[in-house]
Parts: structure tokens; C-alpha cells; sequence
């Protein structure tokens, strides 16, 4: 249920109409935006509807939310959230572009790698040091030893840094490195690692289920918000369909389609979400063309002895291509990059 507030209403109305949800056994969530202030309430809503709420000085109006994700739903926040990385903005009309390795291998390589994405127009480091992987016999990633290596890296370029975090027990300690952190399609509906990210201060990229609904995606973005972190990005990284052509099918229906129902950033990956390098460019500029606020691109100096997915991989010259070409894309839709 929402609570819209009065473009006049006070805090010490807002405070009191806070302490009387809490009252009641319910979860308020508060969301300033432009033109008005909302209170999201979470829980049961028939407690509410005996309550005369609109009696309340301060309230305009008490409207029921319908769908099952409350506060990633545009009757929460009707404008877009522009999530703030420490200066890097994403979200608003300029697009956001975050490369880099698969797997974290060494630090002379992820430096090279860093220098040169940066140049060409990237302003977030990807990079895996924890790497879930299908086979329990593949490179799983360097660890701890791999965060050292972003961090060491950040501080030479001045790139954020964005990498994925697997289990419970890892949030804390990946907290400290990273600038973002990164849900795989794997733990979209871990929801013990849902929740504690969801308590973390650093934002967090989710990305789709290679089998998920986008309401299932949208469901599993609701548990973030609701343990408190509204610095959530969302990222399509394609589905699993018939086709075997393409290691998955990247579908970019649910970038204008998540835009309509939720006020969440939206990234897309065509690295995994193609699996071939050659379909990266291409499925990154429809991607813009759609909608999306920004990429996550694989970017690796040797492709061929890269540790993991070597075969989605730009190497940097391409990389670099892709960029200048997506210029006119981007104005095309009035965005920037």
C-alpha cells in the first residue's frame, strides 16, 4: 500500500504517520521524490484498510499497490532511481559502461585491461574473483587474493569496481574492495544472499535467472529493497531458450518492458548473454537502442588463454570500436556516453 503525502506535509506529520504503521506491526519505507514524498507500507495490508489514514494531516491519498513487487514498482517511485557509485552515476541520460575480465587472473593483466577500457569510455571495472562455475573442476577465481588486485588496480586508474559476490559469509568481506556488488544469475533466488546484500550500504547489480520470469527478476529485486538497500541495478544477461545457436537469448523485450513496470536502473550484458564476440557489438547498440542505462562487457587482452569465457571476450581494440560506434546510437535515443 502507498501513503501519498501533501507537497506541504511536515516532518513531524510524516514522523507521526512513520511511528503509527510501525504500530500497527507494519514496515514503512520512505521515498522522497521530486514532486512528493510516498511511504510504501509492507505487510498485511487489511490492517491498513480499517485504518482511516486519509483522516491523517499530511496525507492526500492511500492507494493499494497490486502487484506482488511493491517497492521496485513504478506506483512506488514513479520517477527513475539514478543510482549514485561514488560520483558515477547510473540511471540518468548519460549511459554507464562497466568492462573488463571474466575471472580476475593476475595484476599486471587486470592493470593493462583497466588502463585501456578506461580510455575508450568505460567508467566501472568488472571483474570476477569469486567465479561460479558449472563444473566444479574450472577455475573458481582467485579470492581474496583477486580483490587485492581491484582495488590495487582501482586505485591506479580511478575506475569503481564492480564484482560478484556468492555466499553469505563473503558480503562482508567483498564490501571492503568493491564499489558494487554483483548478484549472478545463479543466486538470483538465493534469497539468504538476497537479504544480506539487501543490509549492505553498496549498491548491488542483480542479474536475471537464465530461466527467470521478469517477474520472477522483479521479485527477487523486492527483497533488497525490502531488507533496506534501494541502490539496486538491474541486469539482462539472456534467458535459456530452444535455441542453441547462441549460448543464451538475449532478451531485450525486457529492457522497455522492466522500464515500464519498475523505477530501477537497467543494465544489460551481451557477453553472456550471446556468447560470441562477434554478436557483442551489435546486441550492445540494440540494447542502447532499447532503452538500457548502460553495459556490462567482457574485455580480455588474449582471449585465448583468458581462464573463463574467452570466446564472449572483446579484445581491447574492439572494445574501443564498439565505443566510438555507439555514439550515434546514443544520441539517436538522447542518451549520452
Amino acid at each position: 500500500m502507498i501513503i501519498v503525502l501533501r507537497p506541504d506535509a511536515t516532518k513531524k506529520q510524516i514522523d507521526h504517520i512513520i511511528d503509527k504503521v510501525k504500530k500497527l506491526g507494519l514496515k514503512p519505507m520512505v521515498s522522497r521524490g521530486v514532486e512528493r514524498t510516498i511511504i510504501g507500507v509492507i505487510g498485511e495490508e487489511d490492517i491498513l484498510r480499517v485504518q482511516p489514514l486519509e483522516a491523517f494531516a499530511g496525507v492526500e491519498k492511500v492507494m493499494p499497490i497490486l502487484k506482488p513487487y511493491k517497492l521496485v514498482s513504478r506506483e512506488f517511485k514513479s520517477e527513475d532511481s539514478v543510482i549514485n557509485v561514488d560520483g558515477v552515476k547510473i540511471g540518468g541520460k548519460k549511459l554507464t559502461v562497466m568492462a573488463g575480465p571474466c575471472s580476475v587472473e593476475n595484476f599486471e593483466m587486470l592493470l593493462d585491461i583497466g588502463k585501456k577500457v578506461k580510455k575508450a569510455g568505460a567508467s566501472i571495472l568488472r571483474g570476477g574473483a569469486f567465479k561460479p562455475r558449472s563444473s566444479p573442476y574450472s577455475f573458481q577465481g582467485l579470492g581474496e587474493k583477486g580483490l587485492k588486485f581491484l582495488k590495487d588496480v582501482k586505485k591506479e586508474t580511478g575506475l569503481k569496481i564492480i564484482t560478484e559476490v556468492m555466499d553469505t559469509r563473503d558480503v562482508g568481506m567483498v564490501e571492503k574492495y568493491a564499489d558494487i556488488l554483483q548478484v549472478g544469475a545463479r543466486n538470483m533466488q538465493n534469497f539468504n544472499l538476497l537479504k544480506e546484500v539487501g543490509l549492505s550500504k553498496k549498491p548491488v547489480l542483480l542479474k536475471r535467472g537464465m530461466s527467470a520470469t521478469v517477474k520472477e527478476f522483479l521479485m527477487s529485486a523486492e527483497y533488497i529493497l525490502a531488507a533496506g538497500n534501494f541502490n539496486c541495478i538491474l541486469c539482462e544477461r539472456g534467458i535459456r531458450t530452444f535455441e542453441d545457436a547462441t549460448r543464451f537469448t538475449l532478451d531485450l523485450n525486457a529492457v522497455p518492458l522492466i522500464k515500464q513496470l519498475s523505477h530501477l536502473p537497467v543494465i544489460v550484458d551481451p557477453s553472456h548473454g550471446t556468447g560470441k564476440w562477434d554478436l557483442v557489438s551489435p546486441m550492445a547498440k540494440a540494447a542502447i537502442a532499447a532503452g538500457a542505462d548502460g553495459l556490462i562487457i567482457e574485455v580480455h587482452s588474449n582471449p585465448e588463454e583468458a581462464y573463463s569465457d574467452g570466446e564472449q571476450s572483446l579484445v581491447p581494440h574492439r572494445f574501443e570500436a564498439m565505443m566510438k560506434e555507439m555514439h550515434s546510437i546514443a544520441k539517436a535515443v538522447n542518451r549520452e556516453i
